[in-house]
């Protein structure tokens, strides 16, 4: 029987009796590494956070925090992973951790292990080796103006997916911002400049659950034209819900996130490419600011744990009228190249989703890329309107890719709407409303009434129907508010 084996903290285990279903986080409490904790199940609180090594641009390690509770212990075969456990220890805490309790970070504990996992890779991601924290920051990774930032160059956002329940967030923020750059004897500090574990195939089974991570692309198209019935995971932010909340089980798991033709950005004078298994963070950081609407995106998809795993085509290919990345991608006219092992067909994103969680992808199709094609409009906006600010499902998202002329004419407008039919949709007819005319008060007034009456919205826990046309109407004057002199009153 095959065994996967997994680096917990600097000590190998290796186990024989893993089920596809098995998580990290129950995988982990079994081993007695109790600092990890369930709070929601999906993704949310960050009560469950841990570190994971991945490889870094530079041929090293990343420490990236992710959800425990959503990521098949399976799929971290040959991985490395440290929890809190593994950060520090009473006699010599570290860092994070005699941050946190010296500001009184922590009062009943059970979400500070998650924070301190979070806290980390932030820490790390700063203190980069040779650099200090405010240097580092500068270039490790796309920096949101909206964003809050300490003396030290913390991003606080990357606590944003972890939820305290009784400290209150000012002890915590301090103790982030009081933190220096890794100390030189910091073995985790140090482990960034070795290489990160290579992904291995691995085929294990247990309990009439196999979890497989193919050795190539090809394989992974052969054994999804034979085994039609597989299930197909990437980052796993969406499965793991699945399985933890509503008990979903399956004969077959097939991992592809680690496969390379999947994870190749290309740009070239007609179109950027964009692999569909890059991690959203990774995608954003790889991007480098080419695309201005996808930046405005990312830092509104969920959390920074969530976009740490979740990939572009995970979103797609579950085809929910909610997901946050296909309206975005509409307003782009995104295309999708979806493979198989008879060859590989491009399909226009708006004919991709043919009713609720359908698309026109078969069984046998990967979505290998996104393609966005040049030049980009030259006024791009995304607008979500949820609850939250941050880490939350959207009640009404909005891509907008306006292109202006010299003589202040809308050449051409694409707008990408989510959350107001059965799937993601174009907004022909606002376009076709501001297409030709004045970028001006008059003629985005007219628009908006026609973008209030646009899908099909429903009422729900979320938001009303009426709310969501109030929404879309009021949307279209935002971003025309972002561009006027005038003052604009709705």
């Amino acid at each position: 029987m095959q065994h996967i084996v997994v680096t917990v903290n600097g000590i190998e285990h290796s186990d024989g009796q893993v089920a596809a279903h098995t998580t990290t986080l129950d995988w982990l409490r079994a081993r007695g590494l109790t600092g990890a904790k369930e709070g929601c199940a999906e993704g949310e609180c960050g009560a469950c956070s841990v570190l994971v090594a991945v490889p870094a641009d530079d041929g090293g390690t990343t420490w990236t925090a992710v959800n425990a509770c959503l990521l098949p212990v399976a799929g971290l075969d040959g991985q490395e992973v440290v929890t809190a456990e593994g950060l520090g220890t009473p006699d010599a805490p570290h860092p994070v951790q005699a941050a946190l309790a010296a500001g009184g970070g922590s009062q009943c504990g059970y979400c500070t292990p998650g924070f301190a996992c979070s806290m980390a890779a932030e820490f790390y991601r700063l203190g980069r080796a040779g650099g200090t924290t405010t240097d580092a920051a500068a270039s490790a990774r796309p920096e949101h103006p909206d964003h809050d930032h300490g003396p030290n160059g913390f991003d606080l956002h990357a606590l944003a997916g972890n939820l305290c329940r009784c400290t209150g967030y000012r002890p915590i923020r301090d103790a982030a911002y009081s933190l220096g750059a890794p100390d030189d004897a910091d073995p985790l500090a140090a482990r960034r400049a070795h290489p990160a574990p290579p992904a291995r195939a691995t085929d294990v089974e247990h309990d009439g659950e196999r979890f497989v991570r193919p050795g190539g692309l090809d394989e992974a198209l052969r054994m999804l034209r034979d085994e039609p019935d597989a299930t197909v995971v990437a980052g796993s932010t969406d499965w793991g819900v699945e399985v933890n909340l509503r008990g979903r089980r399956t004969p077959l798991t097939v991992a592809i996130e680690h496969l390379p033709e999947l994870r190749e950005v290309r740009v070239d004078d007609s179109a950027i490419e964009v692999g569909a298994a890059l991690s959203l963070s990774e995608a954003e950081r790889r991007l480098d600011g080419r695309v201005p609407l996808l930046d405005a995106l990312f830092p509104q998809f969920a959390s920074p744990l969530i976009r740490n795993r979740a990939t572009i085509g995970g979103n797609l290919g579950t085809a929910s009228p909610i997901g946050d990345a296909a309206p975005a991608l509409l307003a782009l006219e995104a295309r999708l190249l979806l493979v198989s092992a008879d060859g590989e067909r491009e399909v226009d994103l708006a004919e991709y989703f043919t009713g609720y969680r359908q698309t026109v992808r078969r069984p046998d199709e990967l979505i290998r890329a996104i393609r966005i094609p040049l030049p980009l409009a030259n006024l791009a906006a995304f607008h979500k309107v949820a609850k939250r600010r941050y880490d939350d499902i959207s009640s009404v998202a909005v891509g907008f890719a306006i292109d202006l002329g010299d003589d202040g004419t809308v050449a051409a407008a694409r707008i990408g709407l989510g959350g107001v039919a059965a799937t993601p949709i174009r907004a022909r007819a606002t376009e076709a409303a501001l297409t030709g005319r004045r970028w001006d008060l008059e003629t985005v007034r007219d628009a908006a009434s026609v973008l209030g009456d646009e899908g099909t919205p429903m009422s729900d826990h979320r938001a009303s129907a009426e709310y969501r046309a109030l929404m879309l109407n009021r949307a279209l004057l935002k971003l025309y508010r972002s561009t006027a002199r005038e003052e604009v009153h709705a």
